[in-house]
């Protein structure tokens, strides 16, 4: 029997050496030498999901369910198979946007509201405090295991219970190293190499009581589980659930590697080279496959060895017991410890930097503004992240002590897992869809939350005795629509299935109805939605700040949250940026002032210190959305100009160089003496003709394919070009009077006067049937007169025409000019004519026939 002392002492010294890793870590990144510049390593993080659960309770899962327990790593195994690229988008956004955790990610989704990464630190917390629960349960039953060994387990009082002393040393562990300093990147390399080498260590446990128990105590795989087929333990070899269940939990665990806060952290926060996925991707599952290899061979020996008689989550650690093998316990215990400690003291880093940067500080901040000016705000934060590490780990504790003592560990882990799946519609929505709200996610988010903890969460209170029991057996008030587990007479599913149907479902419709119908999203969040949809496809960050501030002044403020690194003035040197103290602030250093705060305390709170700074605030909604726009043009005109010159260089000089062909045939078969009316001079003709108008359309195409001739050429010029192709195309006469020298204009008014003469034309020609229109361009004393006439059959300007006339917007476009349009029209021709004051200098008048 192993001593308490002894289990003691291996526990804390293991926890020394956890810390000893860690702080060498530490040592290593200052120097420049990260030790987690490995894809190993990283890979090796992220196995922080094997907590407590999978060490202990996938036994006892797979006890009762049989081959069930897989489901929570079928779903991992899928999202880093075949969803990765998420994964990878989520890091690139991130590391563009210093986004240091899951609620400043949400939050910065959707216009960086303060709102929303207050909502998702709420129910991070809630959420994920039964998790942390299962793994002092964890600690305390197996200690309780050993020390009262080969007794039975009993109650214990409150100060001699093992977790709450457990949870008051991780509470201290994880502040000495995960709380010393603010960092501008939130990145905690002596932490992630600590994670790294807990998670060699309860895998070598693991597997070393998987071994002895199946080749040790029986004759391998073979032996064990024909002596289980023998007692028909059949449990053991079903799938342990229904179709609809095995669906729920794989989606489950798939979107909590994915979402859960620790793992949020060590996936994205702790990620310092985008790469290192394409180890991770093959690792992690591997990972998950070893350690699971021998779960069914402990299961059975287990269920052959002690029957009912003891806890299937104990199973690991009993086996080595009843067998005396003492150092095989205490390797086992501390594998069990190491599972639970990792996933603590990483969950705990996480929640507390989202209570801190999305909420305590953001209210703070608002409610005082001027604690921007005081130098030591952060050690504030700082404090307010070690308060939050504490309260969390004794919330934790709580859950355990009074609702989680009876509960199996899988049980409690899944309450966690339905609780962060509530994130999934906003942040997936958010990465794919740009028509997704703040105030969707908003009414998506609450919604679902609430009815996880009505369904969900409510019932494990009801079961540990804190709420009676009719409350689940006939509804609040005695409505049996309103039962927790089967809400609105929704019977026949399992508890977890159950909620995660009727929160999606609330969750989803919640978010993409109030997105569709209500509030559309305002241009700040547009703006943010383009840069996370198009994150892969466009690497660049638009500017959003213009300020007035100096440069000493960004120095100030950053320097209180990221130290006196330089980072700022290095940033402003590198790019030819003014360093004086007293010199104004490039848009560009602004903005990278707000990153580096975004670092360290969030994007909302970031986002308030330099709106308290910048003596300007943020660019109008309106030009940042100006901005987005005009890089989309940018792109639409190049490729439009592309076009413009590949067909300018090849069809356009083709008709030109048939049209000179065809005219020089007809002067040789003139010089032959050929009939000058015959069929070949007809047919040669016609056909010069055709050459002629088809290039005529194809100059006009072209002019429409690079907006920016009209500006080149002049707007007599472009009206001349356009005339001559509708002239081929309607096989009529229209003949432009204008001005030979390019008549002095702005662009907007030029492109305005060619809409408003291009309009006209066109509905003389569609609704008049004119043999002949004239365009007049004329210049009088700055006055531009600008006149389409033409001989047509008429139409009355003041009746509806199905044709769609144009007229109202061609006045419009006058009017924006200052000018004033006016229509004439008989059964003998129609005149619109537009005068503009003032818009132009004289020049003379040019008669231009086609």
């Amino acid at each position: 029997m192993l001593q308490t002392w002894v289990v003691v002492t291996v526990s804390v010294a293991y926890l020394a050496v956890l810390f000893a890793v860690a702080f060498y870590g530490d040592r290593r990144a200052d120097a420049g030498r990260s030790l987690i510049s490995r894809g190993t390593i990283y890979a090796l993080s992220l196995t922080v999901y094997a907590t407590s659960w999978t060490y202990y309770g996938s036994v006892g899962r797979a006890a009762t369910s049989g081959i069930g327990f897989l489901t929570t790593y079928l779903g991992p195994t899928l999202m880093f198979g075949l969803g990765w690229l998420v994964l990878r988008r989520i890091i690139r956004i991130s590391r563009r946007n210093r986004i240091t955790s899951l609620a400043d990610f949400i939050s910065a989704r959707y216009g960086k509201s303060t709102w929303l990464g207050g909502l998702v630190t709420v129910i991070a917390v809630l959420g994920v405090v039964p998790y942390i629960a299962l793994q002092l349960k964890a600690v305390s039953t197996t200690f309780e295991v050993i020390r009262s060994h080969p007794g039975p387990t009993s109650a214990v009082p409150f100060f001699q219970d093992t977790a709450l002393y457990v949870a008051l040393l991780l509470a201290g562990f994880t502040i000495l190293f995960g709380t010393r300093h603010l960092d501008a990147t939130e990145r905690h390399e002596g932490m992630v190499a600590a994670i790294a080498f807990e998670s060699v260590v309860k895998l070598v446990a693991f597997v070393a009581a998987g071994v002895f128990v199946t080749f040790g105590l029986y004759g391998g795989f073979g032996d064990l589980f024909t002596q289980a087929a023998h007692a028909k333990l059949t449990a053991l070899f079903s799938l342990g659930g229904t179709t609809a269940t095995w669906t729920w939990m794989i989606v489950l665990s798939g979107l909590a590697v994915l979402l859960l806060p620790r793992q949020w952290q060590v996936g994205v926060v702790e990620n310092v080279d985008e790469g290192h996925l394409k180890r991770a991707i093959w690792m992690f599952p591997l990972y998950l496959l070893v350690i699971n290899i021998f779960v069914l061979p402990i299961a059975a020996a287990g269920l052959l060895r002690f029957g009912g008689s003891v806890n299937p989550d104990t199973f690991v650690l009993a086996l080595p017991m009843a067998s005396a093998q003492e150092a095989l316990t205490l390797l086992v215990f501390v594998g069990g410890l190491s599972a639970a400690t990792g996933m603590i003291i990483v969950e705990t880093v996480a929640l507390s930097t989202m209570v801190s940067n999305s909420l305590v500080v953001p209210i703070l901040l608002r409610r005082y503004p001027r604690l921007t000016r005081r130098g030591d705000l952060a050690g504030v934060t700082l404090a307010v992240r070690r308060i939050a590490i504490v309260l969390v780990m004794l919330l934790g504790y709580a859950y355990f002590r009074f609702a989680g003592q009876g509960t199996e560990l899988v049980s409690i882990g899944l309450v966690s897992f339905a609780g962060v799946a509530q994130f999934a519609p906003a942040i997936l929505g958010g990465l794919f869809w740009k028509g997704g709200t703040r105030n969707g996610a908003l009414a998506g988010m609450s919604a679902g939350f609430a009815v996880w903890a009505y369904t969900l969460a409510l019932p494990t209170f009801a079961d540990a005795g804190l709420l009676p029991r009719t409350l689940l057996a006939d509804g609040p008030f005695g409505i049996a629509a309103l039962r927790p587990q089967a809400l609105f007479g929704l019977t026949g599913m399992d508890p977890v299935g159950h909620a995660m149907f009727w929160s999606m479902l609330v969750n989803i419709g919640g978010y993409f109805a109030v997105s569709l119908v209500g509030r559309p999203p305002n241009a700040a969040e547009r703006a943010q939605a383009v840069l996370f949809v198009d994150a892969l496809a466009d690497p660049e960050r638009p500017r959003i700040w213009r300020g007035r501030v100096t440069v000493g002044e960004l120095r100030t403020l950053t320097e209180r949250f990221v130290g006196a690194d330089g980072a700022l003035d290095k940033y402003a040197r590198e790019r030819g940026f003014a360093v004086a103290p007293d010199a104004e602030a490039a848009p560009e250093l602004v903005q990278h002032a707000e990153t580096l705060l975004a670092g360290s305390v969030g994007a909302a709170s970031a986002r308030i210190m330099i709106a308290s700074v910048v003596g300007e605030e943020q660019l109008r909604v309106e030009e940042v959305m100006e901005l987005l726009d005009e890089a989309s043009q940018v792109a639409a005109l190049e490729e439009r100009h592309r076009l413009a010159r590949e067909l300018h260089d090849s069809v356009s000089q083709a008709l030109f160089s048939m049209t000179l062909h065809t005219r020089a045939v007809e002067l040789a078969v003139q010089k032959e003496g050929g009939d000058p009316v015959g069929p070949v001079a007809r047919g040669l003709t016609e056909l010069r003709g055709l050459t002629q108008g088809a290039l005529a359309e194809m100059r006009a195409a072209l002019f429409q394919l690079r907006p920016d001739a009209l500006h080149e050429d002049g707007l007599s010029e472009a009206i001349r070009k356009r005339a001559a192709a509708i002239a081929v195309r309607e096989s009529i006469q229209i003949l432009v009077h204008a001005p030979e020298d390019r008549v002095p204009l702005s662009e907007r008014a030029e492109e305005e006067l060619f809409r408003v003469v291009q309009e006209a034309v066109h509905n003389s020609v569609k609704h008049a049937g004119p043999s002949r229109v004239d365009v007049t361009l004329a210049v009088d004393g700055g006055t531009l007169v600008v006149e389409i006439t033409d001989d047509g059959t008429g139409f009355d300007p003041e009746e509806p025409h199905p044709g769609h006339l144009g007229l109202d917007g061609m006045r419009e476009r006058t009017r924006r000019l200052g000018g004033r349009l006016t229509i004439a029209s008989s059964p003998a021709g129609s005149t619109v004519r537009a005068v503009l004051p003032g818009v132009a200098g004289e020049a003379p008048a040019d008669e231009y026939e086609t």
